[in-house]
C-alpha cells in the first residue's frame, strides 16, 4: 500500500473537493428547469345573438322533402307537401307537416313511427321549396313574377320589372301583403311620383314573400283610345 505524505494528502483531498465542485456544478445545471413560455391568448369573439335567435325554415305547402331509415330502408319516401299541409306517410297515412322546421319534423317523425318501429331513425332532407317572390303587375314594362331578394324595396321591384309605362299613375301604386294566417290582406297607397321628385325614399317599403305590386292606369290613358285624334291636343291643352 503506498502511503500519502502530507503534501500528497493535500493534494488528493483537494481533487477530491474540485471534483465534488463539479459534480455538484454538472448537477444543478442538469436540474435546472427550462424557461417558461407566456401562454398565448386567443380572443374568439363571441357568437352573434341575433344568429343563435334567428327562426328556423318552416316547410310550406309545395315543398319536396325527403325521408331516410338507415334501419327500415323500405320506409324511405320523397313527399310533397300538400296545399292543405298534409303529407301521406307509408306505413302511418296522413300526417301534418307544414309549420314545422326540419327539427322539429324529424322528431315528430320519430314519435309517429315510433308505433310501428323499434327506436327509428328518420333523416330530414329539404330537397325543394317555394322560393320568396314577389309580384309586379299593372302599367309597368315587364310584369310577373320575380325571386325575392335580401332587402328589395318597391322602388327596385319596379325597376326590375322595367319600370312604369307612360300610363302609369305612379302616385297611388298599390302594395297588397297577406297578413300572418292568409285570411286577410294589408294594401298600402305608395306615392312614388312624389318620392322620385323629391328624391325622398324614406317612404319606401321593403317587400316581404309573397308581397303584390300594381301599378294603376291613369284616368286619361282608359280613355285615351276612344278619343279622335284631332281632339286629343284640344283635351291635353286644358289640362293643368
Amino acid at each position: 500500500m503506498t502511503k500519502l505524505t502530507p503534501r500528497s494528502r493535500s493534494g488528493f483531498i483537494l481533487c477530491i473537493l474540485i471534483g465534488g465542485g463539479l459534480v455538484v456544478s454538472a448537477g444543478s445545471r442538469a436540474q435546472t428547469p427550462a424557461p417558461q413560455t407566456k401562454p398565448v391568448s386567443i380572443n374568439i369573439p363571441p357568437r352573434d345573438p341575433e344568429l343563435q335567435t334567428r327562426p328556423r325554415y318552416e316547410i310550406e305547402p309545395g315543398d319536396v322533402i325527403e325521408l331516410n331509415f338507415p334501419l327500415q330502408t323500405e320506409f324511405n319516401q320523397t313527399l310533397t307537401i300538400a296545399p292543405d299541409g298534409y303529407v301521406s306517410l307509408e306505413g302511418i297515412g296522413d300526417f301534418y307537416a307544414a309549420g314545422k322546421s326540419l327539427p322539429e319534423l324529424r322528431r315528430a317523425l320519430v314519435t309517429a313511427y315510433s308505433g310501428i318501429l323499434h327506436n327509428p331513425i328518420v333523416n330530414v332532407e329539404l330537397k325543394d321549396f317555394q322560393k320568396p317572390f314577389f309580384i309586379v303587375n299593372g302599367q309597368v314594362t315587364h310584369p310577373g313574377k320575380y325571386d325575392l331578394r335580401e332587402n328589395i324595396s318597391v322602388t327596385e321591384a319596379l325597376a326590375i320589372a322595367g319600370g312604369a309605362t307612360d300610363a302609369a299613375k305612379s302616385s297611388q301604386v298599390l302594395l297588397f301583403r297577406r297578413l300572418p294566417g292568409g285570411a286577410m290582406v294589408e294594401v298600402r297607397k305608395l306615392d312614388m311620383r312624389r318620392m322620385y321628385k323629391k328624391g325622398d325614399l324614406t317612404e319606401d317599403v321593403s317587400l316581404k314573400p309573397g308581397d303584390l305590386i300594381f301599378v294603376p292606369q291613369t284616368a286619361l290613358s282608359k280613355i285615351e283610345k276612344f278619343l279622335p285624334t284631332s281632339s286629343m291636343g284640344v283635351y291635353t291643352t286644358g289640362m293643368p
